[in-house]
């Protein structure tokens, strides 16, 4: 169920029938040094973060208030699938859905290389990505 939300192309990117180009590069880390710095050592709180502000966008229409918390089930999760050597997966499902709700291009085999290869800086573009929708609501309350 998708209620709601915000400017979800704040940069007013030009979508073509397959979609966007994501508002941020991949490499772009710069925009998000901390986050790009807590995702290269633990990034299951990341990843844990960015799950819940985007479910909290997709359920609710509006920010998470605790901005994705510190530690939930979703991180503890990724960290024991991480610890296996298979936290990329959650990874690559996750920016799936993000890439759905912003119409971004891009595949699942996109996902998983980026996924698999570029972990720290696939986290900060995604968390780029859902800010930008969440700085849209300021003026709207």
């Amino acid at each position: 169920m998708t209620v709601g939300g915000g400017n979800r192309n704040a940069k007013n990117l030009p979508v073509e029938a397959d979609g966007r180009e994501w508002s941020n590069g991949l490499f772009d880390c710069g925009g998000d040094c901390a986050t790009f710095l807590i995702s290269c050592f633990v990034p299951c709180v990341t990843y844990g973060q960015i799950k819940r502000r985007y479910e909290h966008l997709n359920t609710k229409g509006y920010p998470d208030p605790e901005h994705g918390g510190f530690c939930s089930s979703d991180c503890m999760i990724h960290g024991c699938f991480t610890f296996c050597g298979c936290g990329f997966i959650m990874q690559m499902m996750n920016r799936g859905s993000i890439r759905g709700r912003y119409n971004i291009k891009g595949g699942g085999c996109g996902d998983c290389c980026t996924a698999l290869c570029c972990t720290p800086c696939e986290l900060a573009q995604e968390a780029q990505e859902l800010s930008l929708e969440e700085n849209s609501f300021q003026g709207k309350q």
